[in-house]
């Protein structure tokens, strides 16, 4: 599958949330079915990073979103909010090329790096992250931003599971190239 990245357009969010709730079902096979069941980002969500110009799309050969990704500045980073690859795309580079797209744009704007949370022992979470150069953040790494948002995962009952925050410099993430992304259809709890 051969898909662009460019900014998704306002009658795509619908499309949007299909593709979380898609990519969402292969937590139910590892006993998170609360996490399965998640509703995605609401529309006035997914359009205020729209509007901000942090809301990205894969799209497809018929110009189709596959995945997208949404971001926020969090201290000195761009914080990866969302990252959902639909099942028809997954294993093929398409959520690491959003990764990568994200990490050019932190770099346009003078950010040194793209920050997350997510599952520290779900395959297509904290490992794949690993494998593009993102590192475990230690607790006194924290920045207050990366804490605030770990408390909110937590009053949102996240900490069921264990979460780590991680970190990548944007010189130094991996390029696309035929690293699998993860299982067919992944979401990542960002």
């Amino acid at each position: 599958m051969r898909t662009h990245i460019r900014p998704a357009a306002p009658d795509e969010l619908s499309a949007l949330q299909d593709i979380e709730r898609a990519a969402g079902a292969p937590f139910r096979a590892l006993g998170m079915p609360e996490i399965a069941d998640d509703e995605p980002p609401a529309l006035g969500t997914l359009d205020h990073y729209r509007r901000a110009g942090r809301c990205w799309v894969a799209a497809d050969e018929r110009d189709r979103p596959a995945a997208y990704l949404i971001a926020e500045p969090v201290d000195d980073a761009l914080h990866l909010e969302q990252v959902s690859v639909h099942p028809r795309a997954a294993r093929r580079g398409v959520g690491r090329s959003l990764i990568t797209h994200t990490a050019e744009q932190a770099r346009t704007q003078g950010l040194s790096a793209l920050t997350l949370t997510t599952f520290a022992d779900v395959p297509w979470n904290a490992p794949y992250y690993a494998r593009l150069g993102f590192r475990t953040l230690a607790e006194a790494e924290l920045t207050p931003g990366l804490r605030r948002i770990r408390a909110q995962e937590g009053e949102h009952g996240l900490d069921r599971w264990p979460r780590v925050c991680m970190r990548g410099s944007v010189r130094t993430l991996r390029r696309p190239g035929r690293t699998p992304d993860g299982p067919p259809g992944s979401r990542s709890e960002c």
